[in-house]
């Protein structure tokens, strides 16, 4: 029986026993399953300002998890170990979520003010983040999410109301930049103008050669995001499938944050 996975603008139609493109959901006798729930990779207490987040509850430390898998595809992706594999090739292992939320409240001593679902893409197991954030609210701890905003609005209004804080990826500001990542324009700017209603938003915008390192398309990618929303622009480095292409030259980024700052109050740079 084939099924339709609803978590992103994929659309993913499985036969019994497939995964989607994200490799973290299954048909499963005709129902989607989140294969990589509770599966954990990563597990680090980082600065809130490595999210990167500056404008929440700066010179804290948050709790950073992460699993397995990705709905886009991107060849500069610099956790692509993780986000681009399955479950039989993931090192993982299990952390409940009563567990996870017991390490985030054993490292309060340490500045510890929550945790923040990253890494990979949390969305593609939102059940997940939803059960955990969760439990993170009933214990008084701050709830973040760094995503590529590449989910549904109803996955979205599933977590949204146990999220503080979240980062969220603006890869380029057109439609074929978007696709050759495997990805929708539209889908992301919906996601970010409903997360910013009700929520922390911040933005970051990766500078990749011949992707988005154009004057005009970070103009006209700030006059969209307007004033009140906070954006990152950050160096590339070679990674993944791009390791022979050179670090982006640090005045690019320089240059392409002073653009932005026509528009966006606050724009920060990142790598350099």
């Amino acid at each position: 029986m084939e099924t339709i996975c609803q978590t992103c603008m994929h659309h993913c139609r499985l036969k019994d026993g497939q995964y989607g493109r994200c490799g973290a959901r299954k048909n499963e006798g005709g129902k989607i399953v989140c294969k990589n729930y509770g599966k954990v990779t990563a597990l680090a207490l980082d600065p809130i300002e490595k999210k990167p987040l500056r404008r929440f509850y700066p010179g804290s430390m948050i709790l950073s998890a992460g699993s397995y898998g990705c709905n886009l595809k991107c060849p500069f992706c610099q956790n692509y170990e993780i986000s681009m594999e399955y479950q039989d090739r993931a090192r993982a292992f299990e952390l409940a979520p009563e567990q996870l939320v017991k390490k985030a409240l054993e490292y309060k001593c340490a500045g510890n003010i929550g945790v923040a679902f990253t890494y990979n893409e949390p969305l593609i197991g939102w059940e997940y983040v939803r059960d955990t954030a969760k439990l993170l609210k009933q214990a008084g701890m701050k709830t973040v999410l760094v995503t590529n905003g590449s989910a549904s609005l109803k996955v979205l209004e599933e977590v949204l109301p146990l999220i503080d804080a979240m980062n969220i990826d603006l890869k380029c500001f057109y439609e074929d930049g978007y696709r050759r990542l495997g990805g929708d324009l539209e889908t992301v700017k919906a996601f970010i103008q409903r997360a910013a209603q009700d929520c922390h938003v911040e933005l970051t915008t990766l500078i990749v050669p011949e992707l988005n390192d154009d004057v005009s398309q970070m103009e006209e990618e700030a006059r969209w995001i307007g004033e009140k929303i906070p954006l990152h622009v950050t160096r590339f480095f070679p990674r993944y499938q791009m390791q022979d292409v050179q670090a982006v030259d640090v005045q690019t980024v320089y240059r392409l944050a002073n653009v932005a700052g026509k528009y966006v109050e606050h724009v920060y740079t990142g790598n350099c």
